[in-house]
């Protein structure tokens, strides 16, 4: 039987995310993941976790697995509260909304303020869940090339000059795919130009407390006198992705219509893991246990340049990151990246992403590829990276 004709606009265009496509491929033991973007798993507080989830579940266990509220558990929007006021801002007009991962943050702002056709502005190139959310909500995707310092603002103001755009996206620390931050300038740049074309601003921040070199810079939010910022924050990245607490944090009048969105979406996130992460951000020294973090992850990202130095060819370039989990290398333009992920795993079992998987056209060719440091070893690492440098070596050499 033939479903297409059953499925919506919507739908048709939508591509499976080559990253969660290339996890069945490392699903195997030997393959040495340098793709994904998930913490290290070491750094997992399962001990504490488990003793909290006992005493939940023996204590409060109706209300943990009962019905919640759809814009979350009260205790835990204390705690992402406090967290928001200490890197970002709460102003007193704003609310903020628990969310099943930030990801189902991005897209309940993206079914909430994009209709058909609407022009949105991302970097190029940005992330892949994010474009997909985009995607399915039929916008009309805009990339803005970046530079060492976050997008380019002359570029910007050239599409909203010349295009009704109505949101802009943009991760403005430690950039998934490029590892880039955002300088203090652009982010007021940024601001100037959403209030001059009338558009707003959706911040993405799941990586701005793995800092591990560097000066920190103030957040979009926190530099925003208008609300025009939609803030998103996770606790994936320092406290655990499968917990899947995310949330959101806007003007009370946008809000509340998110808050709609969500309850027909999944009526709300879990309650029990709502009540863990309330409980390890009250009780668990947090900034302990990033430091840690940061630590281990800037360990093996300059272990990572290091090695990228001593194999990779002359004529391959890279970001140089200071914070987060994601270098981005770019080869010659002879080098096609797809092509060349698919002969790792199979010749080496090395995976990585290329990045058509985070460009506004996923079927154009790249050069780019983007590397994950967080969760291999040193070992693992150094032979992922010797294999990527011999397939760059053998396919330059044949040009």
């Amino acid at each position: 039987m033939n479903f297409e004709k059953y499925m919506t606009r919507r739908v048709k265009p939508l591509k499976a995310s080559g990253i969660r496509e290339m996890f069945k491929l490392m699903a195997a033991p030997a393959v040495i993941s340098l793709a994904g973007g998930s913490p290290d798993p070491e750094l997992f507080p399962t001990e504490f976790l488990s003793e909290i989830a006992a005493e939940i579940l023996k204590n409060d266990g109706k209300k943990a697995l009962a019905y919640g509220t759809t814009d979350g558990y009260a205790p835990l929007k204390e705690e992402l509260k406090k967290r928001t006021e200490a890197i970002s801002s709460f102003d007193k007009e704003d609310k903020i909304i628990i969310t099943t991962g930030a990801q189902q943050a991005i897209d309940l702002v993206a079914r909430t303020v994009v209709e058909d056709c609407d022009d949105v502005v991302v970097e190029a190139p940005s992330f892949v869940g994010t474009l997909n959310s985009l995607r399915s909500v039929r916008a009309n995707l805009i990339g803005v090339s970046m530079e060492n310092d976050g997008m380019n603002m002359e570029e910007l103001e050239g599409v909203l000059k010349n295009n009704k755009v109505k949101l802009i996206y943009t991760i403005p620390n430690f950039q998934n795919p490029a590892g880039i931050t955002m300088s203090l300038a652009k982010r007021q740049r940024l601001l100037e130009l959403a209030k001059k074309y009338d558009c707003l601003i959706l911040e993405d921040n799941p990586y701005g407390d793995l800092r591990f070199a560097g000066e920190a810079v103030p957040t979009v939010k926190s530099l925003d006198k208008e609300g025009r910022v939609i803030y998103v924050g996770s606790l994936s990245k320092i406290l655990s992705p499968g917990l899947r607490i995310g949330y959101l944090v806007c003007r009370s009048e946008l809000c509340d219509k998110i808050e709609i969105v969500k309850q027909v979406n999944d009526v709300h996130t879990p309650c029990l893991t709502q009540m863990m992460a309330a409980e390890f951000l009250k009780r668990y020294d947090v900034s302990a246990h990033i430091k840690k973090a940061c630590e281990v992850y800037g360990e093996k990202c300059r272990f990572m340049l290091e090695c990228m130095e001593k194999y990779f060819p002359k004529s391959v370039s890279w970001t140089k990151t200071e914070g987060g989990l994601f270098i981005l290398v770019s080869c010659p333009d002879s080098i096609d990246a797809a092509a060349l992920s698919v002969e790792a795993i199979k010749k080496y079992k090395v995976a990585f992403v290329p990045c058509n998987n985070f460009a506004t056209d996923m079927s154009a060719k790249t050069s780019s590829f983007r590397l994950n440091y967080s969760t291999m070893p040193k070992e693992k690492i150094e032979e992922g990276i010797k294999a990527i440098g011999m397939l760059l070596k053998e396919k330059l050499n044949k040009q």
